[in-house]
């Protein structure tokens, strides 16, 4: 039985990577067997991305406790004063097991439990949701992390690509494909990438929770299925264009969110108008010109192209998303005045009613 397993692992291994999924006609996998001088990608290699994660994650931690908590409280960044809540067993019990948010009928059901009025219980929630909220302090840690990676990305491609003939004319991509030879340094910038990404699923259940939640999960399976499946099939070429092309305005947004945490208003909406006009020209112009143009007139289709073509599909419609919101805020926030929210802020209520209840309990 378990030579039999075995076997039918094999055949399911051998299937999964037939190179008529993964290279174009014409081409086998004995066409990427590298030597001593030349390294073409290889699957294996992708396994570092495990350790890699872990690591930037352990990196991570140390940078939020040495640098940016000290940073942030330096720059005026703090958290907001809150009610605390009364302990009640019954309430706690309900909040921690059924939901956050009871409805009408479940709080005339809770008051009646544990003898108090209704506002009093649906006042307990609301300071309770606060309480597990995230503080400013938290949000501003979690943007200068950000920061300070996309930031060391993007210029770090700049230098690895910038004298590249392929990055210039984007139709040098497709020269001698797949027999493209990989620099270390591409290998280890997509090794990087992987990592992080890999970081941020697994830090997810942690991290501040926006009201575009869903959407960054599919953004970062997409992601890392496309890095996984790129550098397979070696079109390392294209995809170090096309995280180039992400790379570009991440930076922006996360600065854009530390100013907005620091309170400098005006600096805060500068930058954000930088981001808007850099997200647009790259998500909306340049992503889609290299990649249905050039990818889908200059390449020849094969399964795994096809599968590549599906995903960038899946982030250019979160890109018209977040596009839409990111016009809705400067219209809404900087040209009309209205009062400021983050447009993937956390779903929570506004302070508001936090500071209403604080001031009628002094």
């Amino acid at each position: 039985l378990s030579v039999l397993t075995i076997l039918i692992r094999m055949e399911l291994s051998e299937g999964f990577w037939h190179h008529e999924y993964w290279l174009p006609p014409g081409a086998t996998w004995e066409d990427m067997k590298g030597s001593a001088d030349v390294h073409y990608p290889q699957p294996q290699d992708l396994l570092l991305c495990l350790p890699g994660a872990l690591l930037l994650i352990i990196v991570r931690c140390i940078f939020e406790r040495t640098v940016a908590l000290p940073l942030g409280r330096r720059l005026g960044v703090s958290d907001k004063l809150r009610p605390k809540v009364q302990p009640n067993a019954t309430l706690e019990g309900f909040y921690v097991l059924l939901g956050r948010t009871p409805k009408e009928g479940d709080l005339t059901s809770l008051a009646k439990k544990s003898d108090l009025p209704v506002q009093k219980v649906e006042a307990w929630f609301r300071h309770r949701r606060a309480q597990d909220r995230p503080g400013l302090m938290k949000k501003f840690c979690e943007a200068s992390w950000r920061f300070i990676f996309y930031f060391t990305a993007f210029f770090s491609g700049l230098a690895i690509l910038y004298d590249k003939p392929w990055f210039w004319d984007h139709t040098v991509c497709w020269l001698r494909f797949p027999q493209q030879p990989l620099p270390p340094a591409l290998g280890w910038f997509y090794l990087l990438e992987l990592s992080f990404y890999c970081s941020l699923v697994a830090t997810l259940p942690f991290d501040v929770k926006r009201k575009d939640f869903k959407e960054q999960i599919i953004h970062h399976i997409a992601t890392i299925t496309l890095i996984f499946v790129s550098y397979c099939a070696n079109l390392v070429r294209f995809g170090m264009i096309v995280m180039l092309v992400h790379d570009a305005s991440d930076h922006i947004l996360e600065l854009a969110k530390m100013l907005h945490y620091m309170k400098w208003k005006q600096a805060c909406e500068a930058v954000f108008i930088v981001f808007a006009v850099v997200f647009i020209i790259s998500r909306l112009v340049l992503f889609p010109l290299i990649t249905y143009y050039y990818f889908m007139t200059k390449f020849q289709l094969f399964l795994i192209s096809c599968v590549i073509n599906t995903f960038l599909m899946i982030l250019q419609l979160l890109h018209i998303f977040w596009s839409y919101l990111i016009i809705q805020m400067i219209f809404s926030v900087i040209l009309h005045g209205a009062k400021r929210k983050d447009a993937r802020s956390d779903t929570e209520e506004s302070d508001r009613s936090e500071a209403e209840d604080l001031a009628k309990n002094k």
